[in-house]
């Protein structure tokens, strides 16, 4: 690598052209590191295509995943194909290994982020000898802003620098790296017993250099802190490993320092390849929060749900008639979508986006989230004094005059807006769970007044959201077509699970929106959203069904729902959003919260008559 070589900004591959990734690679093939602040993705080839640095909703500087390798990516491999590739993650912890087999030996790749520090984010990545001897090859392409920007990079006399604008990068390596283009590589041969380290760190590039950290310290404690921080995960017996590896997902997705859950690490993973359903995901849907809260609090993670908790009622506190669906990491609520033209997107997915327009829509079913997150954590022994109930009471002014207004609906419709069932279900939740403060927890207000709204509301479902010759509550009131959302009216208390309609509900979306054995969110070429149809079965959709059915004491049909999702995760147990049962692929940004989320309660669910269905229906 010539020292001092300088690259004009500029889009990367020196063209600027969009070209696609080329096709093969597969959602499920990528594994997760994270440090609980930002997140890379791990290919089975040794690539890292994904990286946002330095928080998960930053710019990516390995964007290889929605575009080229000339997009950024730093691939560690045998020089030729191997003829076997195992990964596993220590136990425990969110270390990964990945073991290639040649034919003239074998080596592994441990890959890991250790903790944060204020200062600067680290990945480290180290090659050990097993068997014989593999000839490696180590390429890594640095690129900013999400694949756009070429740094200027240096050698230095333990790796190289680059660096761009506020960011800067560091690899130390044994390895000596030459160039080839705007790219730094490196063939070596490792034998067994040997090892090659590798750490990559990331600063602002006018703060001073953080002190260089041991590699071989870091990794036994990142291992130590993984270990003791999921060796407190309360699972069933009978799925330990499902739940703690969910546990700890939900954990490397979680924001350390702001308490927020971002809903995946990743932005415009399609949700049907070749299709433009593709999203920004690197944020904080309010929506998440009950389901989220009892995944942690039936886990024993009570720290994090109150960390959680509190995130929430900062995010939300303000005008009630502003809040909004989704926030960034730290409450941040512009989240303004634009197009990235340079990237070509996953397997030709078009178009990559980052920002999500839908922060700004109406979506009334995020009033009842909230109202029954809090209610939840009261429950929980999760809230002290006085600040959530001030919040409550100022969504509750809102909704009252409100909850009639057509909204965009759970799955954010970008369509003129509807009346949707679940929309009002959740506005009599958060009727229902404002009378519940006043009565079980003592705080002041107008529960009348709830009382009445709670009623009304309850009595125009059942008359205009419930199609006698569907035999089902349906999408919208005075509506014909199924949304498999109606499946959480048990479980938030909306009706006895018994109730001859819910029964009635569950079977027809058995019915209607199954796909081999899995649960589509509704029909998407009975749209009116304008984008073309089109997307896999929704997992946490499905996890909803089993839960839904275990309510209604058909404990077989949901085990095995249960245990089908289960067996569509990838070989280190991470879901996407949704998956192509046709196809048989993952789909959607990943890994996915809400279907890890899903999981924990679902397990815990299936293995305890009050599980947490259960214990939300009996709250109201």
């Amino acid at each position: 690598m010539p020292n001092d070589n300088v690259a004009a900004d500029r889009p990367a591959g020196a063209t600027g052209r969009v070209s696609a990734r080329p096709s093969g690679r597969r959602i499920e093939d990528y594994a997760l590191i994270g440090n609980t602040e930002t997140a890379a993705l791990v290919g089975r080839d040794g690539s890292v295509d994904w990286l946002c640095l330095p928080r998960f909703d930053s710019p990516a500087c390995f964007a290889a995943l929605l575009g080229t390798p000339d997009n950024g990516q730093w691939k560690i491999a045998p020089r030729n194909a191997p003829r076997a590739v195992r990964r596993r993650y220590l136990d425990g912890t969110l270390v990964l290994e990945t073991v290639f087999e040649t034919e003239t030996g074998s080596v592994s790749v441990t890959d890991f982020m250790p903790l944060p520090r204020r200062d600067a984010v680290d990945l480290v990545r180290t090659v050990t000898g097993l068997e014989g001897e593999v000839a490696m090859r180590f390429e890594a392409r640095f690129r900013f802003d999400y694949g756009r920007v070429v740094p200027w990079v240096r050698r230095t006399e333990d790796g190289l620098r680059a660096v761009a604008g506020p960011d800067l990068v560091r690899l130390r390596t044994p390895l000596v790296l030459e160039a080839e283009g705007f790219n730094s590589v490196a063939d070596f041969t490792i034998r067994k017993g040997e090892s090659v380290p590798s750490i990559l760190t990331w600063k602002l590039s006018y703060d001073p250099p953080p002190p260089v950290r041991d590699i071989k310290g870091l990794l036994d404690e990142t291992v130590a802190w993984w270990r003791k921080w999921s060796s407190r995960c309360k699972a069933p017996e009978e799925w330990r490993e499902p739940v703690t590896r969910s546990a700890i997902t939900l954990k490397a997705l979680t924001h350390q320092r702001t308490g927020g859950i971002v809903a995946a690490a990743t932005t415009s993973l399609p949700e049907f390849i070749g299709g433009v359903r593709n999203w920004d995901y690197r944020y904080c849907w309010l929506r998440d929060a009950t389901f989220t809260l009892y995944a942690l609090m039936v886990t024993g993670y009570d720290e994090e749900a109150l960390a959680w908790r509190e995130w929430l009622v900062r995010a939300v506190a303000g005008e009630p008639s502003k809040l909004q669906i989704m926030y960034g990491l730290g409450g941040e609520r512009r989240l303004d979508e634009l197009e990235l033209p340079w990237l070509g997107g996953f397997e030709g997915s078009l178009p990559v986006r980052i920002g999500n327009a839908a922060h700004q829509q109406l979506q009334l079913d995020v009033y009842g989230e909230v109202m029954d997150a809090l209610h939840s954590a009261r429950k929980h022994e999760l809230e002290w004094g006085n600040e959530g109930w001030r919040v409550q009471l100022e969504l509750m002014r809102y909704l009252e005059d409100h909850w009639r207004d057509p909204d965009a609906g759970i799955w954010e419709q970008r369509a003129p807006p509807q009346r949707y069932v679940f929309s009002a279900v959740m506005s009599w939740v958060a009727a229902d769970r404002a009378v519940k403060a006043v009565e079980q927890f003592g705080f002041k207000g107008p529960a009348d007044r709830w009382r009445a709204m709670r009623e009304t509301i309850h009595r125009e479902v059942c008359e205009h959201g419930f199609n006698a010759g569907c035999n089902a509550f349906t999408r919208h009131f005075g509506g014909t077509t199924l949304d498999a959302s109606v499946l959480l009216l048990p479980e938030v208390g909306f009706l006895p699970p018994d109730d001859p309609r819910i029964v009635s509900t569950i079977e027809a979306i058995q019915r209607d929106l199954m796909v081999d054995g899995f649960v589509q969110r509704y029909h998407t070429h009975e749209n009116d959203d304008g984008l073309p149809p089109g997307e896999g079965a929704f997992l946490a959709c499905t996890l909803w069904l089993a839960d839904a059915l275990a309510l209604i004491g058909r404990y077989d049909e949901a085990r095995t729902l249960f245990e089908r999702v289960l067996a569509v995760r990838n070989d280190v147990g991470l879901l996407a959003e949704e998956f192509d049962p046709v196809a048989r692929r993952q789909l959607g940004n990943f890994p996915q919260a809400f279907s890890h989320v899903g999981v924990i309660n679902t397990a815990r669910n299936l293995s305890s008559r009050k599980g947490p269905a259960r214990e939300r229906a009996e709250i109201s």
